[in-house]
């Protein structure tokens, strides 16, 4: 009986050892794995909606040999993340409040690394008579009209915030607006469920031209304003300031900032989207400001 009973044991023992070297060791003769270095990134739901971070991730960790971890979110929420140091990297499209980022000691330098336009866009019938209109025009007769109905993201998103910047260059008060009538409807979601959300009640919304193309063939919308220096976007990136939080990798931040402007992927960035949409879903612009 001791004997089975000591038998049992010295199994048990041996599996649970078996099994701790599965899970602590490599196929190298028992050797231990290294701890994968990680890398934190926040980011737009608008870069990450249009597949860009599926695509340029995977080149990222084989080029660096790192894990990298993606938060989307809007743009308010992504810079929340940076502040309390819960990320390494941001990339997000509000210029005012990178800089205030930037300023309050929290990033260390805004670098822009590609950009697009922002769309009005809406049902092809253009029930308003929007068309061709500045985007400020084209708020005020939506707001004027009270009758069409414009759906918002409302999500403190780096597009809500150029579109309350576009209600106050329009002469509007953004909170006035916002409870001036059913007409106004806020989303409080990412750009994708935005578009379809405008999409299913035939209403206007301001939208990123990259998940615009992105979302083309799910909804039943088109750009009725795209001109205006108003509706210039950039996207920036911003590695988080290791002074501020010291859990922040900002060697690896460094790495994705100089990875993003580097020539081989600002030529991928310019050609990202043609083969499926016909045309490049962003620009690059390499560490520049672009004009409108």
């Amino acid at each position: 009986m001791q004997e089975r009973i000591a038998f049992c044991l010295f199994t048990g023992l041996l599996v649970l050892g078996l099994l701790l070297g599965v899970a602590g060791c490599s196929a190298r003769g028992g050797e231990l794995l290294p701890k994968k270095e990680r890398l934190r990134v926040a980011t737009t739901t608008s870069l990450y909606d249009t597949g860009l971070w599926g695509y340029l991730e995977p080149m990222f960790e084989e080029k660096y040999g790192v894990e990298v971890d993606v938060l989307y979110a809007g743009t308010g929420i992504a810079l929340e993340y940076g502040r309390r140091g819960d990320v390494d990297v941001i990339t997000v499209h509000s210029k005012a409040r990178e800089e205030a980022f930037v300023s309050e000691g929290y990033g260390v330098e805004r670098v822009p690394f590609a950009y697009n336009y922002f769309l009005i866009v809406g049902p092809d019938s253009d029930p308003a008579g929007i068309k061709g209109m500045s985007p400020e025009g084209a708020f005020a007769k939506l707001q004027g009209t009270g009758s069409e109905a414009f759906v918002s993201r409302g999500d403190d998103s780096g597009t809500h915030g150029k579109e309350k910047a576009i209600w106050e260059s329009a002469g509007f008060d953004y909170e006035d607006v916002r409870k001036a009538g059913d007409w106004y409807i806020e989303a409080g979601r990412g750009m994708g469920p935005t578009l379809l959300m405008a999409s299913e009640k035939q209403a206007y919304t301001l939208a990123d031209m990259g998940t615009f193309l992105a979302y083309k063939g799910k909804i039943d919308l088109v750009p009725i304003v795209d001109k205006g220096s108003a509706l210039l976007n950039v996207y920036s990136a911003i590695a988080c300031n290791p002074d501020k939080n010291s859990k922040v990798n900002h060697e690896m931040a460094n790495n994705m900032v100089n990875f993003l402007t580097s020539p081989e992927i600002q030529e991928l960035l310019g050609d990202y989207g043609t083969e499926e949409y016909g045309m490049s879903l962003f620009a690059p612009c390499a560490g520049a400001e672009p004009s409108s």
